[in-house]
């Protein structure tokens, strides 16, 4: 751990942090979030980097948003450019939950098109929550290259992203449904379905997308279905 603190009570959570049962990391991060220290913040981001279990990660987010923001905003951009995909991953997540902009320059194409899908799906949801005023629709562009991609949570993931951009993302979404390839149209078809009626559920709209799409692709028939 590169922090050191001579503060009595940090060097008690940082121990506990490093502890081998989850949930007395669980109860240290807890604790390093009630009461914020500013020695801490470089540990609990490279914490989030390696803890295994989900809840302990997502205490140590909530600890990371209750410091002062000045500090741990550079210390999450700097895992951005990580190797590890967990610390990029986490990194874009606790910078969701932020909401401060001036991350937004740090949401590189790279990152909104990482091949791997946890960094990818983080890097969804951190964009829409952070995208300036203006920018909704260059970003809908970024994120319609990636329909079609993976399995059903991925595709879940940039649906849902997709959606939150409303009506400045349809352009990209009709443009997609129009592509080559039936996986993307069919993403694409499910998504506008989803947009303009939520409670279709993912499901649903994906299978009604695909059918959509079998009839387009019909020798002789180069209709789309209305």
């Amino acid at each position: 751990m590169t922090i050191t603190t001579q503060d009595t009570e940090s060097t008690r959570v940082l121990q506990a942090l490093g502890d081998g049962r989850a949930s007395v990391r669980l109860r240290a991060a807890l604790a390093a979030g009630s009461a914020p220290a500013p020695g801490l913040v470089t540990a609990l981001v490279e914490l989030c980097a390696i803890e295994p279990e989900f809840f302990v990660r997502d205490m140590l987010t909530w600890a990371l948003t209750r410091h002062p923001v000045d500090l741990t905003l550079p210390a999450l951009l700097r895992e951005l450019g990580s190797e590890c995909v967990q610390a990029r991953s986490q990194a874009l997540h606790t910078l969701s939950k932020l909401g401060d902009r001036r991350a937004w320059p740090a949401l590189t194409h790279a990152l909104l098109t990482d091949t791997e899908d946890e960094v990818a799906r983080s890097a969804w949801r951190a964009a829409v929550i952070l995208v300036p005023e203006g920018e909704e629709p260059a970003l809908a562009n970024v994120l319609a290259t990636q329909l079609g991609r993976g399995g059903r949570e991925t595709q879940l993931s940039l649906s849902r992203a997709m959606i939150a951009l409303g009506d400045r993302g349809v352009p990209a979404l009709e443009a997609a449904a129009t592509a080559p390839g039936e996986g993307v149209r069919a993403h694409a078809l499910a998504t506008l379905r989803l947009l303009r009626d939520p409670d279709a559920g993912f499901e649903f709209a994906v299978e009604e997308a695909k059918r959509i799409v079998a009839l387009q692709d019909r020798p002789g028939d180069d209709r789309p279905e209305q």
